[in-house]
């Protein structure tokens, strides 16, 4: 198996497994972050489950072993590592560096990647929120909620992009939605599936309750007299 195509499926599990509550990756949605068809991704899953990198079982989820995390986590470093520099030292626009750092993050070796850190003044997450693992294969992730879950009148702080598409990211920016931003829920409507904020940069703005799920935010205690 080749590392690069190894590395990628690991990463849409590890990622996918986060996200959904049951804690594993529909095979469906792993072809679609890889890009494959459904009966590829199945066969280069039953590669990974026969080298004790993932659990599967037919019609079920997928699941990464504990060997198969570490070696996700390692490449999820990687990747956000990259974001940052590419970012903070060569000054990219965060809508740019995923695809940017998707091409690196197979190359680069553990000494330089040491050595970025250290360079980058060891960083907790990178430009999108993403938290950045440690190199002993720990990962903090803060505390924080979708905005989808927030309720009107609610003081926030965007603290994470998910959805890291080139359009979507530069939607947040043109509203003034950035990672530190503040901002306030002035309303939500479940009939039309939209939610409206209003950032303390930008304009207001409403997002469909599918964008505002991929947007995480900390809510922020309320302001007394």
């Amino acid at each position: 198996m080749a590392t690069e195509t190894v590395e990628n499926y690991l990463k849409a599990i590890y990622t996918l497994s986060g996200e959904s509550p049951a804690g594993e990756a529909a095979m469906s949605r792993i072809a679609a972050v890889v890009g494959v068809t459904t009966g590829t991704a199945t066969s280069m899953v039953k590669k990974l489950a026969a080298a004790k990198l993932a659990r599967y079982e037919r019609f079920g989820g997928v699941r990464l072993t504990s060997k198969g995390s570490r070696a996700a986590l390692d490449i999820l470093r990687r990747h956000r590592l990259i974001e940052t520099f590419l970012v903070h030292t060569l000054n990219l626009d965060w809508s740019v560096v995923h695809d940017e750092a998707e091409r690196l993050e197979h190359a680069i070796s553990p000494r330089v990647l040491e050595a970025l850190d250290r360079h980058l003044g060891h960083p907790a997450s990178d430009p999108h929120g993403d938290p950045i693992p440690h190199a002993d294969g720990t990962v903090a992730e803060p505390a924080s909620v979708p905005l989808a879950a927030c309720a009107p009148g609610s003081a926030c702080r965007l603290v994470r992009a998910m959805d890291q598409r080139e359009d979507a990211l530069n939607f947040l920016r043109r509203h003034g939605l950035e990672i530190g931003s503040e901002l306030t829920v002035e309303s939500v409507e479940p009939g039309a599936g939209t939610i409206s904020v209003k950032s303390a940069k930008g304009s207001g703005v409403s997002l469909s309750e599918a964008a505002a799920r991929r947007v995480l935010v900390q809510v922020q205690p309320k302001r007394h007299g």
